[in-house]
């Protein structure tokens, strides 16, 4: 049997706000639905990802906006990476050599953290 994890919520404080720093960063904005006065579910996946993010007002779990810290991403190029996310304005640090990889990190606007690692040429399933 197969496990697949395909949605992480992170908590914010102003759903358009993230919705538009998510989106200028890449991420493929799947669902934005007020689903009732008290409820908004916003779902965006990130560029080449089976895993999505989801937030909103009436949504996700019992973590404070600013406290998400524990998402890590593959990517193919953390350089690359880091000058993208620094073209469209995002602040982030990087390059972080490590012997398990290559690391840059940045925050949304409430302070969520996320971090990049680029594998090491060495490790099976290495992107780059």
């Amino acid at each position: 049997m197969d496990w697949k994890i395909e949605l992480i919520h992170v908590p914010v404080t102003d759903v358009d706000r993230a919705k538009e720093f998510y989106e200028r960063i890449g991420f493929n904005p799947d669902h934005d639905q007020q689903v009732s006065d008290d409820v908004r579910f916003v779902q965006m996946t990130p560029p080449g990802s089976a895993c999505s993010i989801a937030f909103g007002t009436g949504v996700g779990g019992t973590l404070e906006p600013g406290k998400q810290d524990t998402i890590q991403v593959v990517v193919p190029d953390a350089d690359e990476a880091l000058a993208h996310l620094r073209s469209v304005g995002a602040e982030a640090q990087g390059v972080d050599e490590q012997p398990w990889g290559r690391f840059v990190t940045f925050a949304d606007p409430d302070g969520n953290s996320w971090t990049l690692q680029q594998l090491p040429a060495w490790s099976a399933g290495a992107t780059g």
